[in-house]
């Protein structure tokens, strides 16, 4: 509901106004950020009886456009095309030619190729069964119109409803001409009423992004296995590996490659950086310029320095790592005590033995090197090693207990 709202923001109509059903609180609330006016359909009586609800605060004079919060697509270059075409005082639909049109209602011609009427699924013949032409329910009209017409709509079909539709008949009869504007891209016009739908559209949508993407240059090594759930900035020869999500604002230096399997959210990378496979970085990521984030490697509010790598099996979080670092395999920074975060600092050239536990708040100091398989729960000093491990001891004569039969 918020695209739709969206598109026809750009549109900068006079209102907008939500036509909504029972437990419209919820909506409201979701959508309480924008300007909207909400209109209640206490029963829900078909579309036309939504569009009355919202008819006594409309001017006569202004036209009215009617959208659906189902239909997510929508664009407002496509409803600015509408209203272009439109005369001022007649109506204007957006149609769309389907492959496979069953469940739309369907647009039909007179022999002079004008659209004389809409008949829904339920009620088509066998014959109107085989248009392909389909109607989005996506409607404009003088608004003194609709206030002549919609009264005038029966329930006489297989619903049992006042069908919006049923308007084009009326307005025809009453000499009207309905301009029929046909969508290049139906995906633009469906709706969705199930979880197949949303995922359909939602494959149309990503691949979408994809291709805008790469003609602005991005490399995508397959747009079928790439999700943009954000904005993206990027530089020059940046490649982005299968099965990427991008999640929230990401910008992207030069040369910058995010390899298979990575999750990039709200993060900067600067330039000649290489991102996974099998990365996270999460909001507040800073990572500079030729940096390594291998496999396995998460980071959460942490700037990652100039040179630094952690190729493998790592979480920094709350960390800020100075330059040419090296993280070994399996280290982490327990920045979380259960109640509060507490953050890490990493200086210059520290060398991160593999699987270091560093206990925050603690710091790292320059050249410094922790042994593998510390726990450091003490600043580390400066150009020092810092060994932290329990006593090693093995016990002669111990047995590995075993089950009973």
């Amino acid at each position: 509901l918020e695209r739709v709202v969206n598109a026809a923001q750009k549109l900068n109509p006079a209102n907008i106004y939500v036509i909504h059903g029972n437990g419209g609180d919820t909506i409201k609330k979701t959508l309480s950020h924008l300007k909207l006016e909400w209109v209640e359909q206490k029963q829900q009586l078909g579309t036309a009886h939504a569009v009355m609800q919202a008819l006594p605060y409309v001017d006569d004079n202004s036209r009215i456009l009617i959208l659906y919060g189902d239909v997510p697509l929508i664009s407002d270059k496509l409803l600015k095309q509408l209203i272009d075409s439109t005369p001022q005082n007649e109506f204007g639909l957006i149609t769309a030619k389907l492959a496979n049109p069953f469940g739309f209602g369907r647009i039909i011609r007179d022999t002079y190729h004008k659209i004389i009427a809409n008949v829904e699924q339920k009620d088509a013949t066998p014959d109107q069964e085989q248009i392909q032409e389909i109607n989005s329910g996506i409607m404009l009209g003088p608004a003194k119109e609709f206030k002549r017409y919609l009264p005038q709509i029966k329930t006489n079909n297989q619903q049992g409803e006042y069908y919006l539709t049923d308007i084009i008949a009326t307005a025809v009869a009453d000499h009207h001409t309905i301009n029929g504007l046909i969508a290049p891209k139906p995906e633009e016009i469906l709706g969705i009423n199930d979880k197949s739908q949303l995922a359909a559209l939602e494959r149309y949508y990503q691949r979408q992004q994809a291709e805008k993407l790469m003609q602005q240059g991005l490399t995508i090594m397959d747009p079928a296995r790439f999700d943009l759930r954000g904005s993206l900035e990027f530089g020059k020869d940046v490649v982005i590996d299968i099965n990427v999500l991008v999640k929230g604002k990401v910008k992207l230096g030069n040369n910058v490659k995010i390899q298979a399997n990575s999750i990039i959210e709200d993060t900067v990378i600067e330039d000649n950086c290489s991102i996974g496979p099998f990365a996270r970085t999460r909001p507040g990521t800073y990572i500079k310029a030729n940096a390594e984030i291998g496999n396995f490697v998460e980071l959460k509010n942490t700037t990652f320095g100039e040179n630094s790598k952690a190729n493998h099996l790592t979480y920094l979080g709350d960390t800020t790592v100075g330059k040419n670092v090296n993280i070994g395999a399996g280290s982490i920074t327990c920045n979380y005590d259960g109640v509060n975060k507490h953050p890490t600092a990493i200086g210059d050239n520290a060398f991160i033995g593999s699987n270091t536990m560093m206990v925050a708040p603690v710091k790292i100091g320059k050249n410094a090197t922790t042994a593998a398989g510390s726990v450091i729960t003490k600043d580390a000093p400066d150009d020092e090693l810092t060994i932290a491990r329990a006593h090693q001891a093995s016990i002669k004569g111990w047995q590995r207990p075993t089950k009973k039969s």
